[in-house]
């Protein structure tokens, strides 16, 4: 069989001061992975800004724009460029009062293939996101593109196996998370190591019980708390993993890169043979997921 491989770029970077200076790098990111032979290009979480959820301020909600808006006219633009399928992550607000995390995947025509608006929300110390982001409500459903057919998740939806499981479940090929995650500059190295380990585990866990490829994008560097607390160190390390957990690439943990990687789209089909956990799925014994807790 002959073998089909995807060309695929994530785009780790920090914070440039603004909107458009953010928007100005990664156009010149895309283009550059693009000219390196990049068909898909995955950005990270909320790549506008500064992650803002390190506070509660409602000042903060003038960052939201609708979708389509002004950047992802800008963004799909972008994608037609250089004729890539480009995979962002916006503020969006959908109605005063109502805004959401949303991923939008555009593709090589610039058109908008569609959109994910993040399920999981978290509200831990420096991490407010309940304050911003209704849940979403479109579901787990893949976006087909010309390149294959994405299960696109965001950030704290990683750390729920249910989330990855319903997107291969209809059909997903790739799982993708855009993020923004990183350490209590306050903690110790131990426990940092743990927390990063956990994170890198889970996405290996998603790939390997779904049988399919795993791409993750974060973000680097540090950005201060409003609340004058320590504020976050972002670890960077997004990565690419084939269907058995393998890495195929990973980018460092303090720097920006245009993480490089070769996926093979047929892969997931001789593991599955191999490995065939949808198969042997007890579909009869599950109704207690349902549940938030068995009692």
């Amino acid at each position: 069989m002959k073998k089909t491989t995807l060309p695929v770029a994530l785009i780790q970077d920090r914070d440039h001061g603004s909107r458009e200076a953010n928007l100005a790098n990664i156009e010149d990111r895309v283009g550059e992975a693009a000219q390196r032979g990049a068909k898909l290009v995955l950005l990270q979480e909320l790549h506008n800004g500064p992650y803002f959820c390190q506070h509660e301020s409602v000042h903060e909600f003038d960052l939201a724009e609708p979708i389509p808006g002004p950047s992802t006219e800008r963004l799909g633009a972008l994608a037609k460029q250089h004729g890539v399928v480009l995979v962002s992550s916006l503020f969006e607000k959908r109605a005063a009062g109502l805004y959401h995390n949303t991923a939008v995947v555009y593709e090589t025509d610039g058109r908008i293939a569609g959109k994910y608006r993040k399920m999981h929300i978290p509200d831990d110390p420096g991490f407010y996101e309940k304050f911003y982001f209704t849940p979403g409500d479109l579901g787990f459903e893949p976006i087909q593109t010309s390149v294959g057919r994405l299960g696109v998740l965001v950030c704290w939806d990683q750390w729920y196996p249910e989330g990855a499981r319903l997107m291969a479940l209809a059909g997903a090929e790739l799982l993708l998370y855009p993020t923004a995650i990183g350490w209590d500059p306050t903690d110790e190295q131990a426990e940092k190591d743990r927390q990063r380990d956990a994170w890198v585990l889970s996405h290996r866990g998603h790939a390997v019980a779904n049988g399919v490829p795993v791409l993750s994008c974060n973000r680097v560097g540090h950005e201060q708390s409003p609340l004058d607390a320590a504020g976050i160190d972002f670890w960077g390390t997004s990565h690419v993993l084939g269907p058995q957990g393998e890495f195929l690439a990973q980018a460092g943990t303090d720097a920006p890169q245009i993480l490089m990687a070769e996926v093979d789209m047929q892969r997931s089909e001789h593991v599955r043979r191999i490995w065939p956990f949808l198969r042997d799925r007890r579909i009869d014994a599950y109704a207690d997921l349902l549940k938030r807790y068995r009692d």
